[in-house]
């Protein structure tokens, strides 16, 4: 494997390992600032962790595909993999422990993350398989000029003016609860939303332009640092006008996530393929088997939430109350202790995956 690929594995095993952070907190009433999403508008180094995601999932796509027949047997792949990506998805928001049963389906969430992969790569791999990086950056353009009009400037039926607050007067938020009903993750609004996939669509295309980008053979890391300034430049310009918003997956929020990746990337890419340092294989080993660890975090996770001890407690919280709240830590070090270990716990088992050449691919 050469250094340009390793870097995204780096890249990715790293989003993986913030992600699993992110989402195991020893108390959810105690945890650090950055650790946490933005209320609404604004932007968080959490926020950052799921747009990169999809941004790798765009290298990969190029890298996978670039010279794959445009053909009947390499579409069927695409779509197989990406039902499993979105099987998996719904799988863990219906699975309860104890199997006989699952949550009930009037109110089960539809959406989630490994969904939007799963949607996000079905749609961009064809994308790229039929178009040029031209037109692959028109139709980004269009996605994010488009989305930003529609939210912004198209009036609702009863000629209410659309707003980008968190109410139903927000042209997400309102198709949302149109279609999606009680099958979301808050009662208001989902961020994984059906319509603000559209431009989770383009940081995926962000992906694949960088991707070519890494193709080419000299000052890599140059065009990618230029790459980046001009994404931020961009992103923030239209933050003016478009408020920087993850739980919309607003436009600005776009141009700016994918200047973080693209700027990461170019350090990771320096660090390895510049100076030939051994950098972040820990990292690496977990990029190697990203989805089968994320997806076995998110499993575990829930089934000790839902896994009661007593009468009011459960193994999550019988593991944190006993092993890890004492005097001498801060309620949110504790909380943030019990993360790193359940992080580190991960990486193991990725080290471990790495080791035996076992590398699961969804």
């Amino acid at each position: 494997m050469n250094k340009r690929i390793e870097a995204v594995d780096i890249l990715r095993g790293f989003t993986i390992v913030a992600m699993i952070l992110v989402n195991t907190s020893g108390s959810w009433s105690y945890v650090y600032p950055p650790l946490l999403h933005a209320e609404w508008h604004g932007l968080t180094p959490t926020d950052l962790i799921f747009p990169f995601f999809l941004f790798i999932v765009g290298i990969s796509i190029f890298y996978a595909y670039q010279n794959k027949p445009n053909a009947k047997s390499t579409y069927f792949k695409i779509v197989i993999r990406s039902l499993k990506l979105i099987g998996l998805g719904l799988f863990l928001n219906l699975f309860l422990p104890y199997f006989p049963f699952f949550d009930s389906f009037e109110t089960f969430r539809i959406t989630g993350v490994l969904q939007r992969i799963g949607i996000v790569f079905l749609v961009s791999s064809i994308l790229f398989l039929n178009c040029n990086w031209k037109t692959l950056l028109g139709i980004s353009v269009t996605i994010l000029i488009g989305y930003w009009l529609l939210l912004g400037f198209v009036p609702f039926p009863d000629g209410t003016q659309p707003t980008f607050n968190k109410a139903s007067n927000n042209w997400a938020n309102y198709i949302d609860l149109k279609i999606l009903g009680k099958h979301m993750w808050q009662p208001d609004y989902d961020p994984e939303g059906l319509i603000s996939t559209f431009p989770s669509i383009a940081s995926c295309i962000s992906g694949i332009l960088i991707g070519k980008v890494l193709t080419t053979l000299h000052n890599n890391v140059l065009k990618l640092v230029l790459i980046a300034v001009l994404l931020f430049l961009l992103g923030y310009l239209l933050n003016i006008y478009f408020p920087i918003n993850k739980a919309i997956w607003s436009s600005s929020f776009v141009l700016v996530t994918s200047g973080w990746a693209t700027l990461i990337l170019a350090i990771i890419y320096y660090l390895t393929d510049v100076l030939k340092l051994k950098f972040g294989s820990i990292f690496k080993y977990v990029g190697m088997n990203a989805i089968t660890i994320y997806f076995l975090s998110s499993f575990i996770s829930k089934s000790f939430y839902l896994t009661n001890i007593g009468k009011n407690s459960n193994l999550h919280s019988y593991l944190y109350n006993s092993l890890f709240v004492n005097s001498f830590f801060s309620e949110k070090m504790s909380s943030l202790l019990y993360a790193l270990t359940v992080v580190l716990f991960y990486m193991g088992m990725g080290y471990v995956l790495f080791k035996k050449k076992i590398f699961i691919k969804v």
